[in-house]
């Protein structure tokens, strides 16, 4: 855990998702386009629950600057196929049309494809689907030398201490009204068309957000791999009763769900970090954490910066870095039922009050003011970015730190009053004028940079590759896809 040689080792790499909307910010229902490649098979290009929806995504990279040059490069081809089209640079939707014509992904004929596209049906029957249209950004994070505890350690702490990174990274305290059209939200009127609430942080991350009563029930402590991998063994294999309600199939035929479990499969427990394991052609994500232990863990909380092209600036993406080693480095005690449901109170309130003056959040038996507590994490977190420029060189840690710890002591300077400043100032208080504005403003500043050529050959020939590869996959079918589905959902495929 410790060591120059083991932190120049760390790797972090990006999914970032985006919704394509057309020129006047409105859900595009254009196909996902064919010179991309297949987003069954495509490694660095995909889709997310919509057609509409893009997920771009790096390989891992030993620094930040890599990972974002490539997350850039990959923005750069993905508008060169686009058109006049503009990815939505913001994590709550742009306006929608009525929930039924949000397009679900497709996938193809294959098997997996078609169980790509079901398992999102399915997610659309059970929570709707403008919930599925938010977007956000996937840090994904290792260290050489970690097991299966280490890993577990750092979740549990990030788990207890991640509503500091709502506080200082969400930047979606304003919705477009489409969003919650015919729901109970609890939002004000900033104006008509746009809600908002005046200290929020991160909507995306609250009760308008990733949120489901059924998941709720669902109690996955992270003590140990073992009692995570029980706890999402029992919600992929036990039947509820709402779901079963929907049922798999339609009377006539066509499915409506994967399965009639509380979770349909591994991806779709919301959770704001995951541990995680590169999976093999088939196989089921929880049968690989079981079999090979935790190889990298997946931070799920992150909106997308509206104030960044790409959605993320390497600042960022240093706190994060320290941020996850400060959750491996500190004192880590078994989590319980108990202070599961307080992390999700303490998250529950700072993503809708987390610039709140005063504001306290329950640590053990008492409550503490945020500015406390979050000025007592940063100061835990100093020494580690020093730790971190000392192995890597420079002072890029120390600058990322400070900006942390700024942005703690004036809340004026957090993304999330950011947005709701300029969206006054600019744009006469309106949230759809505000995403697409800085959405132009991403597109003319990647057209404004220079494409490396080789880059450009590189993505063509992925998605030539991509396309092949999905024909290979169809072609290989063997089983009709029922036979495939109960295969492939049956408890067997869980365990090693």
């Amino acid at each position: 855990m410790g060591g120059a040689a083991a932190l120049r080792g760390m790797l972090r790499g990006i999914e970032k998702e985006s919704l394509r909307v057309r020129p006047d910010g409105r859900l595009a229902a254009t196909p996902h386009p064919r010179a991309l490649g297949s987003a069954l098979a495509h490694p660095h290009i995909t889709t997310d629950f919509s057609e509409s929806q893009l997920e771009l995504i790096t390989g891992p990279h030993a620094a930040a600057e890599g990972c974002l040059e490539e997350l850039t490069q990959i923005h750069q081809a993905v508008y060169r196929a686009i058109g006049d089209e503009l990815l939505w640079g913001a994590s709550m939707p742009c306006g929608l049309p009525a929930d039924d014509a949000i397009p679900i992904g497709e996938y193809g004929s294959s098997n997996i494809g078609r169980a790509k596209t079901i398992y999102r049906v399915g997610l659309a029957n059970r929570y709707g689907r403008r919930m599925q249209a938010i977007s956000g950004i996937h840090y994904n994070w290792s260290l050489p030398g970690l097991g299966n505890t280490e890993y577990f350690s750092l979740i549990r702490n990030f788990r207890r201490h991640g509503w500091l990174l709502f506080y200082l990274f969400g930047a979606s305290p304003a919705v477009c009204s489409s969003f919650v059209a015919g729901r109970a939200h609890g939002l004000r009127e900033l104006r008509p068309g746009t809600l908002y609430l005046p200290h929020a942080t991160t909507l995306r991350m609250g009760r308008l957000g990733y949120q489901s009563e059924a998941q709720a029930s669902i109690v996955a402590s992270c003590n140990d791999l073992e009692s995570y991998a029980a706890a999402l063994e029992d919600a992929m294999t036990r039947a509820w009763p709402a779901y079963e309600k929907i049922g798999v199939q339609g009377p006539d035929g066509e499915y409506r769900q994967l399965s009639t479990a509380l979770l349909q499969i591994e991806n779709e427990f919301y959770g704001k970090i995951r541990p995680k394991c590169v999976i093999r052609s088939g196989e089921r994500p929880l049968h690989a954490l079981r079999e090979r232990g935790v190889e990298y863990v997946e931070v799920r909380l992150m909106d997308l910066d509206p104030f960044a092209p790409i959605g993320i600036a390497a600042p960022v993406c240093r706190f994060l870095d320290v941020f996850l080693l400060h959750c491996l480095r500190a004192e880590s005690p078994p989590d319980t039922p108990a202070e599961l449901a307080a992390i999700g109170r303490n998250q529950e309130k700072v993503a809708a009050r987390g610039r709140e003056p005063g504001l306290r959040l329950a640590r053990g038996a008492r409550e503490v003011a945020l500015k406390e507590w979050a000025g007592r994490l940063l100061a835990e977190c100093a020494p580690l970015a020093a730790e971190l420029d000392a192995a890597f060189g420079g002072g890029a840690y120390a600058e990322a730190h400070a900006a942390a710890a700024a942005m703690l002591a004036e809340p004026a300077l957090t993304p999330s009053a950011r947005v709701l400043e300029e969206m006054a100032e600019e744009h006469g208080n309106s949230y759809t004028a505000f995403a697409l504005a800085q959405s132009r403003a991403h597109r003319a500043a990647f057209a404004a940079q220079p494409v490396a050529d080789e880059a450009l050959r590189r993505f063509e020939e992925l998605a030539r590759e991509s396309l092949a590869e999905q024909r290979r996959i169809e072609a290989a079918d063997a089983l009709s896809f029922e036979d495939w589905r109960r295969r492939y959902l049956s408890p067997g495929m869980l365990r090693p």
